[in-house]
């Protein structure tokens, strides 16, 4: 069918809620209206809004990319759609909690400042990625040499960051004598709380040292650990969306049914009752952080890079690997779930079982191009981080080097093909790949990249080694061999 705009309130779905949307205020202000929000936290909200009947709505803001999304979701009315699929089931749902949206590069800063300083709001939430932190993947620290972050410090009162945006949000509100907001990430980042802490108290005190001072005594920012596969649109999952509910919901995504939330209890305005909708509340998100980025993400970006390496499209389709299948579970339960602390409490090896049964879900499109973006800002938590934890206690690394040395034939290859590579070092990279050497002298300049390897390409010989031998091996016989040996042994 044509779809229209206001063709959503005509859609077909499974379930959706019920509660009274003229009640709705803006409680929550959101940075980054993109899929992996939709699909969590927003969905998350709209449940809690109904099963408590204390209604909290968000007011979404994009501050970067094209307009339009942002423009549909007005025309929804602030409704879009999620639809769910498992292997074998498909749930629709119609997500109602958004307040009102806002696209900055179109409607100006100060429009998104002054909603931010708004007394209503007590909550900040942001999934903006790794690179929107605008901090250094080796240090955790604010990157001052960030173009983002140099704009700012020149224009505090007019941001380009996120980062610059909730700095001046909080001076208008402590210059107004209005309480302050929780600052909460949901990026996949090991404790994203003091990351966004440190990244906002440093830009605080560039600009105003009372400033940082009271951001320090009165602003909270709980970490949180965020789970559902959540793949990039593209027109067919679009098709999917309007064969399941009639309508083609430009703002529509697609995810799997599983969904996890584990938050830190600090909150200095209040929160939602999000355990409701099934999220957890705990003094201490790390170990499950730690989990998920290093047994999900991490096998995740050994699939995006080695799986992409041996012609798979999509993760699902690494599962059909026999081989990569049973070495992406290797590397879980021999490796990633080996550097994680004693005592977490959960059964690792059913944990990695079901991750295994997540990734073989063929109805969930996740690329793996898309998952390897931006790998000099995941590579230190999902690979360096851990291998780091292994050899200080003398475990065996197979799985770990393979994945470092198939993001540098990923990235070679990438930028030898003229292919976006997506990651703030790209430029890097390209430059990397056009000198006139030897390939494996190309891998060695890639490890000497201090903002993703720090001085690990000198300090530590073992892992030099390791990375530069798994990639050697590559070069030399091909993922598809290095994989079934690995496998076989």
């Amino acid at each position: 069918m044509t779809s229209t705009n206001n063709g959503i309130t005509d859609a077909r779905y499974t379930s959706q809620t019920t509660y009274n949307r003229e009640q709705l205020n803006t409680d929550i202000v959101h940075l980054g209206f993109g899929a992996f929000h939709r699909g969590h936290q927003a969905v998350y909200n709209d449940l809690t809004n109904q099963a408590t009947g204390e209604l909290w709505g968000i007011c979404e803001i994009n501050m970067f990319g094209p307009e339009d999304l942002v423009q549909d979701l007005k025309a929804q009315q602030g409704m879009f759609t999620v639809i769910e699929k498992s292997a074998d089931a498909t749930h629709s749902r119609l997500v109602r909690t958004v307040s009102e949206a806002i696209h900055t590069p179109l409607e100006g800063i100060d429009v998104a400042i002054a909603k931010m300083a708004e007394p209503s709001v007590k909550i900040v939430s942001l999934t903006i990625t790794e690179k929107g932190y605008c901090s250094d993947p080796q240090s955790g620290r604010l990157d001052l040499n960030n173009e983002l972050i140099k704009h700012d410090l020149a224009s505090p009162y007019s941001p380009k960051s996120a980062i610059g945006l909730i700095t001046e949000a909080l001076r208008q509100r402590r210059d107004k004598g209005l309480a302050p907001f929780s600052v909460l990430s949901c990026d996949n980042i090991p404790e994203n709380g003091l990351l966004t802490k440190e990244a906002v108290l440093s830009f605080a005190k560039s600009v105003d040292s009372d400033l940082a001072r009271w951001i320090e005594d009165q602003v909270t920012f709980p970490s949180t650990m965020v789970d559902r596969i959540v793949p990039a649109m593209t027109p067919e999952q679009f098709d999917v969306i309007e064969q399941e509910t009639g309508y083609k919901d430009p703002c529509g995504i697609v995810c799997e049914d599983f969904r996890q939330w584990v938050v830190e209890d600090n909150f200095v305005a209040g929160r939602p009752d999000w355990n409701k909708a099934g999220a957890m509340f705990v003094a201490d998100v790390l170990p499950y952080e730690e989990m998920k980025l290093r047994m999900l993400n991490g096998s995740h970006s050994f699939l995006a890079y080695n799986g992409n390496l041996a012609g798979h499209e999509f993760i699902y389709q690494c599962m059909q690997d026999e081989s990569l299948r049973n070495v992406t579970l290797k590397l879980m339960e021999q490796e990633q779930a080996k550097s994680l602390q004693e005592g977490l409490g959960v059964d690792l090896a059913e944990y990695a079982q079901l991750l295994i049964k997540r990734f073989s879900n063929a109805n969930i499109k996740h690329k793996t191009s898309q998952i390897a973006m931006d790998g000099s800002q995941k590579l230190p938590q999902r690979a360096i981080d851990p291998y780091k934890t292994l050899q200080s206690r003398g475990v065996d690394r197979v799985c770990l080097p393979v994945t470092i040395a198939g993001w540098m034939h990923y990235t070679l290859n990438q930028a030898k093909n003229e292919e976006p590579i997506f990651d703030p070092l790209e430029a890097i990279y390209k430059e990397i790949a056009a000198t006139d050497v030897a390939a494996l002298d190309k891998a060695k300049a890639l490890l000497a990249i201090e903002k993703i390897f720090g001085d690990l390409a000198t300090s530590n010989p073992e892992f030099t080694a390791q990375v530069l031998a798994a990639f050697q091996s590559i070069e030399s016989n091909g993922i598809d061999k290095v994989i079934g040996s690995i496998a076989a042994n």
